[in-house]
């Protein structure tokens, strides 16, 4: 296959592993109602079970799978941990009670780690810098395809079938994705006749030498402070469209499907578009763009949760998910370019870590406690007020990406001499080898 033709492919196929990695994630909060009456839960129980039991396994297990990926044979990363999520959600259909389903989304969140950031280093070895906002955004496009799938076909088959069949059929194209990962990607590394003479950094090193980057420094807290709002938030939200507007799972799966996945996807591929072609190279002006971005964000999730109308919710909501769509590619192309090629999965991962530990993992707990806090006083419409106290969060975010605006461009020049220096150190001394084994690079002077 001629490269150019190649790298779509690739681009193409890991975008779809990438969605079926989102998907069980948006049928479980679709169906957290349908959980709670059958396994009778509480809220707090809920929250629990989406966030924080989910994000720390999701989290820890990201930084070894990175290091993996970092060092060896990416494809076999992404296979591997595919099947492994794909048959933890499959089983989730068949569990009895709340430890059991717990212990399976443990398994479900360790084989998701795998996914994200070794796909994107793939993706970034094959797309330049001025290419990666657009390939980034068509990757990003992941997420809103999934929620078309997981709301609009999760919907209805928890509607006629339930949530345990829902999750038996949606782990199992997972499996068949894995294999064809497995069989028809490859490593760029491992294809190499002659090697570059590059040793694998120590973890210490890629710690130290991202900690020294204040623009490194504030998209982590950035990423922290939008996971746990937003995690806080889109996780209940089809909670509160069904006890707030009395919304059916089927409606209010194809309505989701509309707003959270056809007007994300077109906003992910905008903002793509609109950074490669106005602001390609200019970083500076991206995480700008992006600041007010999330500040317009958290002021229409403030008017979703004023607005008595559930159409009017639902317009508010779709015109705040372009708008949030927009910088997924912008923000992730950024964050390739700020590292080498042997620190990017662990870059994404330990974002991924603290975003996660910090974000995932307490806002669905949180904005679950809220609502039970507030349940006495306000009934049935306590996630609604509890929603509405986490929206203005965002506003945080955007001072972070602010911030790292300033930056942000003077940290990647830094490290593009270093990648052009590598290259040319490799071209005046290569080494034959067949193979990289074990996923390492060869030292000069060692057998």
């Amino acid at each position: 296959m001629p490269k150019l033709q190649y790298k779509h492919y690739m681009l193409g196929l890991l975008t779809v592993v990438a969605a079926f990695n989102f998907l069980d994630r948006y049928v479980l909060s679709l169906v957290l109602e349908s959980i709670k009456q059958d396994l009778q839960l509480s809220d707090s129980q809920l929250g629990l079970l989406t966030g924080f039991a989910f994000a720390l396994f999701y989290a820890v297990a990201g930084i070894p799978i990175a290091r993996w990926a970092d060092r060896g044979d990416r494809n076999t990363v992404v296979s591997v941990t595919t099947a492994l999520w794909s048959t933890m959600v499959a089983l989730c259909g068949l569990m009895g009670n709340f430890t059991q389903l717990l212990l399976v989304r443990v398994g479900v969140a360790v084989g998701e780690a795998g996914c994200l950031p070794p796909a994107q280093s793939l993706i970034a070895d094959y797309f330049d810098r001025a290419e990666r906002p657009r390939a980034m955004a068509i990757y990003w496009m992941c997420s809103p395809i999934a929620v078309i799938i997981g709301y609009l076909g999760g919907g209805w088959l928890a509607e006629y079938f339930g949530w345990r069949i829902t999750f038996m059929i949606i782990g199992l194209p997972g499996i068949l994705l894995a294999i064809l990962v497995k069989l028809t990607l490859r490593e760029p590394r491992l294809e190499q006749k002659t090697h570059s003479v590059i040793t694998q950094p120590s973890f210490k090193v890629v710690l130290n030498t991202l900690w020294l980057q204040p623009t490194f420094r504030h998209i982590v807290l950035a990423f922290c402070v939008t996971f746990f709002f937003g995690t806080g938030i889109s996780l209940w939200l089809p909670t509160f469209f069904i006890r707030s507007h009395g919304m059916e799972t089927g409606e209010l799966g194809a309505w989701l499907a509309f707003v959270w996945g056809v007007c994300a996807v077109f906003g992910t591929y905008l903002g793509g578009v609109l950074a490669t072609h106005y602001a390609a190279g200019k970083e500076g002006l991206q995480m700008r763009t992006i600041a007010l971005a999330h500040i317009l964000y958290g002021i229409l999730f403030v008017t979703v949760y004023l607005s008595s109308n559930k159409y009017n919710a639902l317009a508010l909501l779709a015109a705040l998910t372009i708008i949030g769509a927009a910088v997924n590619g912008p923000i992730f192309s950024a964050i390739q370019s700020l590292v080498n090629d042997r620190m990017r999965s662990v870059a994404l991962a330990l974002i991924f870590l603290f975003a996660n530990l910090i974000g995932f993992g307490l806002g669905p707990l949180v904005a679950g406690v809220l609502s039970d806090l507030l349940a006495p006083k306000f009934g049935q419409e306590s996630l609604r007020y509890a929603l509405l106290m986490l929206s203005p969060g965002y506003l945080w975010a955007a001072f972070h990406y602010w911030r790292a605006s300033h930056t942000i461009e003077d940290d990647i020049r830094k490290v593009e001499p270093v990648a052009g220096s590598m290259e040319t150190t490799a071209a005046m001394h290569k080494i034959d080898t067949p193979e990289l084994s074990n996923g390492r690079a060869w030292d000069l002077g060692k057998p």
